[in-house]
C-alpha cells in the first residue's frame, strides 16, 4: 500500500511539520526575484497593491518570476525527503520500483486532448467568449517557460500533498481516508488568497478541495502519484498555453482570452460531477483498480 511505505522509516509526524516549513522557506527564497522586479517595473510605492504591482510587468517575464519559488521549493523538498528523512523521491512516489512515466504521459494525453476539445466546442457555440491573443514571438517565449517550468510547479504539488503529506498524515492516522480529507482540505485551502476566489467568491474552494480529492483518489487507488503528475500537469500547461482571463492567477501570452463571465456552478457540475469520475473511471479500466473500500477507507 502506497501510504504505508513511511512507515518503513520510522519518522514522527513533527518531522513533516518541520520539513513542510523548509519547503516553505526555500519558497521564499524563490520569490527574491519576483519582488525585486516588480519594485523595479512598477515604479510604484511599496505600499501600493501587490497584485496591481504584480500585473503591471510583462506577462511572460511575470509568469517566470511566479514560477522560480516552485523550482527553488523543489529544491527544498529533495533535501527534506533525503536528508531529513533518509528516504528516496521514488518513495514519495509510487510503490512500484522505478516511477512509471508512460502513466504520467497517458495521463497528460487524455487531459490535454480533453481540455483541447472542450475549448474548441465552446469557442465554436460562444466566440464572442474569446478575444484573439495570438503573437507568435510573444507565444514561442510562454511556451518554451510554460514547457520548462509549469510541470516543476504542477510535480511540486503532487509530490507535496499526494506524496510527501499524505504519507505523512497516514503515519499518523494508520488509515486511508484521513489523509486523504487532510491533505485535499489543505491543497484546497492554499488558493484561498488567489485571484480566483475575489472574482467567485469563496464557493471556487469547493472546486479546488475537490480536485484535491480527485488527485488523492487517483493516487490511492493506482499506487503512485504518477497519474496525478500527468493529470496536473496537462491541467495548468494547456490552460496557460491556449487560454487566460483578466482575473485568474495565471496572466500569459496565451492563444485567446476568456472574456465572458465565469460560472462557478457550471464548473463544479461539469468538472466535480462528470468529468472527473469519467477519468477516473478510464482509468480504472485501463490499469485493473480493485478493492476500492479497501484503499480509500481501510486502516492498516
Amino acid at each position: 500500500m502506497f501510504l504505508k511505505q513511511a512507515l518503513q522509516y520510522k519518522n514522527p509526524f513533527w518531522m513533516y511539520l518541520l520539513g513542510s516549513f523548509v519547503i516553505i522557506i526555500f519558497s521564499f527564497l524563490g520569490q527574491i526575484p519576483l519582488t525585486y522586479v516588480v519594485m523595479q517595473e512598477a515604479g510604484v510605492s511599496p505600499g501600493g497593491d501587490p497584485m496591481e504591482m504584480m500585473r503591471s510587468i510583462d506577462k511572460n517575464l511575470q509568469l517566470f518570476l511566479l514560477l522560480i519559488p516552485f523550482a527553488t521549493a523543489f529544491l527544498g523538498l529533495l533535501l527534506v525527503v533525503r536528508k531529513m528523512h533518509g528516504r528516496s523521491l521514488i518513495s514519495i512516489t509510487t510503490t512500484r520500483d522505478k516511477i512509471d512515466w508512460n502513466r504520467a504521459l497517458y495521463a497528460f494525453v487524455i487531459w490535454s486532448g480533453v481540455t483541447v476539445l472542450l475549448l474548441g466546442i465552446d469557442y465554436l457555440i460562444s466566440p464572442e467568449h474569446y478575444e484573439w491573443n495570438f503573437n507568435l514571438k510573444r507565444f514561442a517565449l510562454l511556451f518554451v517557460i510554460g514547457v520548462l517550468l509549469i510541470p516543476i510547479q504542477t510535480s511540486l504539488e503532487e509530490f507535496i500533498f499526494r506524496g510527501y503529506l499524505m504519507q505523512g498524515f497516514g503515519g499518523l492516522f494508520k488509515n486511508t481516508w484521513a489523509p486523504l480529507l487532510m491533505t485535499s482540505l489543505i491543497f484546497g485551502s492554499l488558493h484561498l488568497f488567489n485571484p480566483e476566489v475575489e472574482k467567485l467568491g469563496y464557493g471556487i474552494l469547493v472546486y479546488y478541495i475537490g480536485t484535491g480529492l480527485f488527485l488523492g483518489i487517483m493516487t490511492l487507488m493506482d499506487e503512485g502519484i504518477e497519474l496525478a503528475l500527468g493529470f496536473h500537469a496537462a491541467n495548468n500547461l494547456v490552460t496557460a498555453l491556449l487560454v487566460t482571463s483578466t482575473w485568474t492567477a495565471f496572466q500569459t501570452e496565451s492563444v485567446l482570452i476568456d472574456v465572458s463571465e465565469p460560472s462557478l456552478g457550471a464548473e463544479l457540475i461539469v468538472s466535480l460531477l462528470l468529468f472527473y469520475p469519467l477519468f477516473l473511471l478510464l482509468m480504472s479500466k485501463k490499469y485493473g483498480w480493485s478493492n476500492w473500500k479497501s484503499k480509500l477507507i481501510s486502516k492498516f
